[in-house]
């Protein structure tokens, strides 16, 4: 993490600052902590995050976690976004235990992302390692990029969706998640 510490020195210098002043002084051991903390995602390994955690069921319904809190970094700028996730699958025969599934949104969050992609990349996973009739995600977001910087704006919201299987091609199952997550949405 030499490097990264280096990195920060020199924009410091770029920026204006002076390095050695008081208050920046561990500022760039302090920044190369922190990425090591929140691109930690790059370093978990799927299958070990599940564990075995896969259990044969006859529940055929919608599972759903909703309002699942999420803090990433945006890959153009390398500033945070945030939000929740919710998850939804259709079990068929098999389930996830239930806190594996905030993980996997940790897993893909922890890294340098864009939002689009970690909807896409949570509902894969789950759907090629459950193999369930159907998986819907829908990530909400906000960016600093988009609000402290650019067009600044601080109230937009970005909504993102994933559906697989069932959730894309019955409208019923579709209609049943979206209403289950705004339920949610109203209540949290």
């Amino acid at each position: 993490m030499k490097g990264i510490e280096e990195s920060v020195k020199n924009i410091l210098l770029e920026i204006g600052e002076d390095p050695q002043r008081q208050g920046l002084v561990n500022t760039p051991f302090r920044v190369a902590k922190m990425y090591r903390e929140v691109t930690q995602g790059y370093h978990k390994d799927p299958v070990k995050l599940i564990n075995k955690a896969i259990f044969d069921v006859d529940y055929d319904e919608m599972v759903v976690v909703a309002n699942i809190e999420y803090y990433s970094m945006c890959e153009h700028h390398m500033l945070p976004f945030f939000g929740v996730a919710h998850v939804g699958y259709i079990p068929n025969g098999k389930v996830v235990g239930l806190s594996k599934i905030p993980r996997i949104v940790d897993m893909f969050a922890r890294r340098l992302q864009i939002q689009e992609n970690m909807t896409l990349e949570i509902a894969h996973l789950l759907n090629d390692t459950l193999k369930p009739d159907g998986v819907g995600v829908v990530v909400e977001g906000q960016h600093m990029c988009m609000m402290m910087r650019g067009v600044q704006k601080d109230k937009a919201k970005m909504i993102t969706s994933t559906m697989l299987g069932s959730f894309k091609d019955d409208d019923k199952t579709r209609s049943e998640f979206l209403n289950l997550i705004r339920s949610e949405r109203v209540a949290g």
